[in-house]
């Protein structure tokens, strides 16, 4: 068949083949500018409405596998699936030159194995396995397509009907008497029409991992009934598979599955080791204190490691021993770091509620059941210890900060806006992440002004999460072109004398060097290693998956694992930060009221002037939308959201203002908030530009631009809108500029003031000035830091938002030319969700905010904090990764 020219939004491009469930097709999403494989399913699914009923919601299951070893599904149109367009030849294709030798074969199986492993874990089956859906992507990359799709297009209840021909049960279900998949990949209890289960899966891994190793199909016929016959009774012949793998295929492939590896993970671990792996042995009963236990374990390790190099003269590595741990009633979650362990692996640092329900830091030795608090600590987030492991460094409310872990009055080093990360070297210079859009800075740990310590590059908007790298001359760190999507983050290197950079891993974020010679690093919510040399600066080989349960922040950037020197991981496990979370209201009681349900990122969100609409956008770059509160209804408005710029309300509420970026360039653009028409574009900068706020009139629009030299500053923009269609603007004129970054100018209702954003005193604070630029004065009106200024429309009170995320109002007057504020109030003691960039706006009738509410804040039940704990983790790393 030959498709429409265009599904939805995606333009159909050309054909890619044909298969069974239907014919595949590149197209282009038109929305999001990107190419994807559509897969247009048989015409017969869409006769039968409880068919596609079931589709509907099998595919939805399936669009959550989030594996780099999985290809993606987007979502699903009428009659077709969205998938991720992977490039590169099929593994049917590469088993068709020939044999494949050993070294290449192994790490294509293991990445088979990892998706595997990660779909049994959602108890998501394959059903379809065979190398026709096994794509390599030129970068190495194994990606298995088609992940239950069968059982997708399979009727909800269908009789049994074992005499069936398997050419025509390729769409049944898995029900006892039904035959689905591929006959030369079918396990016996398939093609028995049995009921199966993941060990299905794992027969025909075994199938596909011979195939790969002899370059020929282990089970093959002149027709579909000689196959089966084949699959039912004809011992596969081994003989031409190396015989260290061997023993592994040969178990994947026993008829009986009661005798079969029952999880794949076995598989894997086998595949790594060479050899069979050993039987599981069940858990030992939960201790009371699970502290001693992981005492035991780190003693036991100890001794194991030289008995095992003793053991054989291949020296083979320590194995590796994993234990969760309980960190206690009091402890919490940090949004970027919760546990860190001290260099030498025996004291951990974590956060805990203290007296008077304080944040703070607790530290406890390994080997001990005591818990000691660090007065000074309140408010500490993203600890990390000094060379010697005798103090600890963290941020604190706009400062960075140092105090000894036995205790002790805790030393102020410099201000620090932002909590991007710090690293101590061991020539006492500590590099850190101190701003939202800015470079790395360093200081002296005695104490000192902040100096960059490294230089944007062309695109990059950030840089956070450093880690100092032996010999103190080179920093890694992850650096950014965008705010809102860390997954399009590198891995970078610069040198601290020379500022040299070097862009070590395309596409993750929160690099880690480990003394195993290996570099950590998260991607799509997966932590991998790749072998890594840091005199040299260069990675080898491909990197390996080695966890998808460490917790991450793909919000800030941020990994949730910490390591000693000598091998130990802890990390904690799940998610560290929500991907998704609710708008709700909140009055000056600290009472929430839902507003709109936790389906999204929510990002900038901004009230129309009447109050009715609510446009935002989302962290995942899927757009720009606008929410109407009467009707209840969301309406995307573009599909470009991958800048840290905000929507903007015009003065007649019914266009938009907002920032896009077209490769180098930077475009202010204006366009009509229903998506009617085309945007116009304002204004076209080389450098970035967030539009913030147009005056009440409508006739001037203030913004902020980035500056080599002297950070951000204010600019302001005569706008005329007379004729919405055709919108003018005047020339740009500099409102404030300055060495400090100053941000986010915000029009008073009246025109006649900004506030906005500046960290001259050292953190982040607001201020107010007179407009236009030239009138003299400036009032601060935040302090202790601020982050966000917001004025009530009754032109008497001005909001701001704390460090700490609480809301604050101070009543203002005005007297001539000079601006007089109150004395500030606390609006309402609860805190609010930060997820790094604006988190709140105040509705028109000046008596309630939308905000976005701490995950933890929602009444329930405190879940326990767990850290895992890997002993031997370099050896892991060691055994994996060659």
């Amino acid at each position: 068949m030959s498709p429409q020219s265009s599904i939805a939004h995606y333009r159909i491009v050309s054909k890619l083949g044909q298969g069974g469930m239907g014919e595949v097709w590149r197209a282009t999403d038109t929305k999001l500018g990107r190419d994807v494989a559509i897969k247009i399913l048989p015409e017969i699914l869409a006769q039968d409405p409880d068919r596609m009923a079931r589709f509907t919601r099998e595919a939805q299951v399936l669009a959550s596998l989030n594996h780099p070893n999985i290809a993606t599904i987007h979502g699903g149109e009428e009659r077709a699936l969205v998938m991720e367009l992977v490039e590169g030849p099929t593994l049917a294709d590469r088993i068709a030159q020939g044999p494949i030798p050993l070294d290449e074969a192994l790490p294509i199986a293991k990445q088979i194995a990892e998706a595997l492993e990660y779909a049994h874990d959602k108890n998501i089956i394959h059903r379809d396995l065979k190398p026709a859906n096994i794509k390599i992507t030129p970068d190495g990359r194994v990606k298995v397509l088609d992940f239950g799709l069968a059982k997708a297009l399979s009727p909800e209840a269908t009789a049994p009907d074992a005499a069936a021909s398997p050419t025509t049960l390729t769409m049944r279900s898995t029900q006892m008497g039904v035959i689905l998949g591929t006959a030369a990949y079918m396990s016996p209890e398939q093609a028995r029409g049995q009921v199966v289960d993941r060990r299905a899966d794992i027969w025909a891994f075994g199938v596909v991992l011979c195939e790969m190793l002899t370059g020929r199909a282990l089970f093959a016929g002149p027709t579909t009934s000689d196959t089966l016959a084949a699959v039912l009774k004809t011992e596969p012949d081994l003989a031409a598979v190396p015989a260290e793998l061997r023993p592994v295929v040969e178990r994947c492939l026993r008829k009986d599955p009661r005798r079969r590896w029952q999880a794949i993970g076995d598989v894997r671990v086998a595949l790594e080791e060479g050899a069979p792996a050993a039987p599981q042995t069940p858990p030992a009963p939960r201790s009371k204190s699970p502290w001693v236990w992981l005492t035991a374990a780190m003693t036991i390790a100890a001794v194991a490691a030289p008995l095992l190099v003793w053991r054989a003269m291949r020296a083979p590595e320590a194995l590796s021993m994993r234990l969760t741990v309980d960190l206690g009633p009091d402890a919490l979650v940090g949004a970027n770091t919760t546990a860190v362990i001290s260099p030498d692996g025996t004291r951990l640092v974590y956060p805990v509620r203290g007296p008077g329900g304080a944040r703070v830091l607790a530290t406890r030795l390994l080997d001990q059941t005591q818990v000691t608090l660090l007065p000074g600590t309140e408010n500490a987030v993203n600890p990390f210890f000094s060379p010697d492991g005798r103090e600890i460094g963290f941020f604190a409310i706009g400062s960075l900060k140092r105090v000894p872990v036995q205790g002790g009055n805790p030393v102020t080093i410099c201000p620090a806006p932002r909590e991007y990360g710090a690293s101590w070297g061991d020539d006492g210079i500590i590099v850190m992440g101190r701003e939202l859009m800015s470079p790395l800075f360093k200081v002296s740990a005695d104490g000192g002004n902040p100096q960059p310590a490294t230089k944007l590059a062309s695109g990059e908007v950030t840089q956070r999460w450093p880690q100092i790298l032996p010999g103190n001359e080179t920093v890694l760190f992850t650096g950014s072109p965008t705010l809102v999507d860390y997954e399009s983050s590198n891995i970078e290197a610069a040198s601290l004398k020379t500022g040299e950079t070097r862009i070590l891993v395309r596409g993750g974020y929160y690099g880690r060097y480990l003394a195993s010679g290996h570099l950590l690093f998260v991607r799509q919510g997966v932590l991998y290693a790749v072998a890594f040399n840091p005199a040299r600066l260069e990675v080898h080989g491909r990197p390996v998956a080695v966890a998808d349960d460490v917790a991450d922040n793909a919000i800030e950037g941020g990994g949730q694992f910490d390591f000693s020197r000598n091998g130990t991981l802890v990390y904690t496990a799940g998610r560290g930060t929500p991907q998704k979370w609710p708008i709700v209201w909140m009055d000056s009681t600290g009472r929430f009221k839902p507003l709109l349900p936790a389906t999204r990122s929510y990002l900038g969100t901004r009230f129309t002037p009447d109050g009715r609409r609510l446009a935002f956008f989302e962290r995942s770059g899927h757009g720009f939308f606008v929410y109407d509160l009467e009707r209840d209804i969301t309406l995307q408005l573009s599909a470009d959201s991958s800048t840290p710029g905000e929507i903007v309300w015009a003065a007649d509420g019914r266009h938009i203002v907002f920032a896009t970026r077209a490769g180098n360039l930077w475009h202010l653009m204006w366009a009509r908030s229903d998506g009617a028409e085309e945007a116009q574009t304002l204004l076209v900068r080389p450098v970035s530009i967030v539009p913030w706020s147009i005056s009440t009139d409508g006739k001037h629009l203030a913004y902020y631009e980035f500056a080599t030299d002297t950070m951000n500053d204010l600019w302001t923009v005569p706008l005329d809108a007379s004729d919405p269609a055709h919108p003018k603007i005047g020339k740009p004129e500099i409102f404030l500029q300055t060495p400090a970054n100053e941000v986010v100018p915000t029009f008073s209702p009246d025109g006649r003031w900004l506030a906005y954003r500046s960290n001259e005193s050292g953190i982040d604070e607001v201020y107010v000035r007179p407009f236009p630029a030239g009138s003299g004065g400036k009032w601060p009106i935040s302090s202790g830091g601020g982050l966000y200024g917001e004025w009530s429309p009754n032109g008497r009170e001005l909001f701001y938002e704390t460090a700490d995320n609480r809301i604050m109002v101070r009543d203002y007057t005005v007297d001539g030319n000079a601006f007089v504020p109150g004395k500030p109030r606390l609006w309402t003691e609860r805190r609010i969700f930060f997820p790094g960039l604006r988190n709140l706006a105040l509705h028109p009738d000046g008596k309630r905010f939308a905000v976005f509410p701490i995950p933890e804040d929602d009444g329930g039940e405190k879940s326990p904090v767990r850290v895992t704990f890997v002993l031997n983790f370099f050896d892991e790393l060691r055994r994996k990764i060659r």
